[in-house]
C-alpha cells in the first residue's frame, strides 16, 4: 500500500462540490480533510447524492480550524491552490502524502495565508481572462491526478 494523496478542502461551502471530490478521493485512495466551518451539514441530501453510495470507500479527516489544520502539518508536505498566483501546478512536485489545499468556492484561500506560503502556491491556468475560476471538483480532479501522475498512479 502507498501513501495516500490528502485533498484538504478549507471552508467548503457547495455540498455537490464536496460530494463529487470525496467520490475523487474515494477513487484514488486519497485522504479528504474538511476544515470547519463547513457550509452545509454532513446529512445534506446533495453531499450524500454528489458522493453516490462511495462513501463507505472514503477516509474523513475533520478539523475545528485552518489554524488547527496547518499547526498539525510539515509545511514542506503543503501545496494551496489559488487564481492568485502564475506558478503553475505542473512546475511542482509531488510525492506521496501531500496536502493539496483548496480555498472555499466563493473566496479561495484566506489571504494571509496566501501571503504566508506564498512560495507554495500554485494555479490551473486558464486561456480565458473572462473566466474567474474552475469549479472546486474540477481543480482537485486535475491537480490530484497530476500528483498520481508524477508517482506512476500509486499502482493503479
Amino acid at each position: 500500500m502507498t501513501t495516500p494523496f490528502n485533498i484538504v478542502l478549507v471552508e467548503p461551502e457547495i455540498p455537490p462540490n464536496t460530494g463529487t471530490i470525496a467520490r475523487l478521493c474515494g477513487a484514488t485512495d486519497s485522504v479528504l480533510h474538511l476544515v470547519r466551518p463547513l457550509g452545509f451539514s454532513t446529512d445534506d441530501r446533495y453531499l450524500k447524492r454528489a458522493g453516490l453510495d462511495y462513501w463507505g470507500f472514503v477516509s474523513i479527516v475533520y478539523w475545528d480550524s485552518l489554524e488547527a489544520f496547518l499547526e498539525a502539518q510539515d509545511e514542506e508536505r503543503l501545496h494551496f491552490f489559488t487564481t492568485k498566483t502564475t506558478r503553475r501546478y505542473t512546475d511542482l512536485v509531488f510525492r506521496p502524502g501531500d496536502f493539496l489545499v483548496f480555498g472555499k468556492e466563493t473566496k479561495g484561500l484566506p489571504d494571509e495565508v496566501r501571503r504566508l506560503y506564498a512560495d507554495r502556491c500554485a494555479t490551473i491556468p486558464m486561456s480565458n481572462p473572462n473566466i474567474r475560476s474552475l469549479n472546486l471538483g474540477v481543480s482537485a480532479g486535475i491537480v490530484l491526478y497530476e500528483a498520481l501522475r508524477q508517482n506512476g498512479f500509486g499502482g493503479a
